[in-house]
């Protein structure tokens, strides 16, 4: 055989190989995410609980233009901050009491709630920033394997249908 032909044989090799693997990755390959549980009781007992919580902040929500460099202001949006999450709080402490049924849900929701555990640490910490600060501080959280700790958790509840349980954005601005 000349090596034009055995050059031939081994690119349509090569491209049906390729072409088998997207085949497998697009019709067969499984879609289960590596965060979706089973226990679907148990997300809406959770997204339950988050929905009380953002009903709360939704309802301690000021509108008003703040100066950013007013100290009482950022003191009173400290007061707010604080209030919105004890809120957040107060429903992931809900949720660690209540465990799922399922063993991949008993694995990876205590790493959730400990992730959400440093979230709360961090705005606690931007509540006394704010408290303490002559000029508006910047929200700054925690990072987990390089990113930021609220895109994980975000991830999280909305691959489990559990929308108000993602990070409230509102220290984001």
């Amino acid at each position: 055989m000349s090596t034009r032909v055995i050059s031939r044989i081994v690119l349509w090799s090569v491209c049906s190989l390729i072409a088998l693997m997207w085949v497998y990755a697009f019709i067969f390959a499984p879609r289960e995410s590596v965060n979706k549980i089973k226990d679907e009781a148990w997300t809406e007992r959770a997204q339950a609980h988050c929905m009380k919580a953002e009903d709360i902040r939704f309802a301690l929500e000021d509108l008003t233009e703040m100066n950013p460099n007013d100290s009482l202001a950022l003191q009173q949006k400290s007061k707010i901050v604080e209030k919105a999450t004890d809120a957040l709080e107060n429903a992931i402490n809900l949720i660690a009491k209540d465990q799922p049924s399922d063993e991949k849900g008993k694995a990876i929701v205590p790493l959730w709630i400990a992730e959400y555990r440093l979230y709360i640490k961090d705005r606690r910490l931007f509540a006394q920033a704010l408290m303490t600060s002559q000029t508006r501080p910047y929200f700054a959280e925690t990072e987990v394997e390089g990113v930021p700790v609220s895109e994980r958790l975000g991830k999280f509840a909305r691959e489990n249908k559990m929308k108000a349980c993602q990070p409230p954005l509102d220290l984001s601005v």
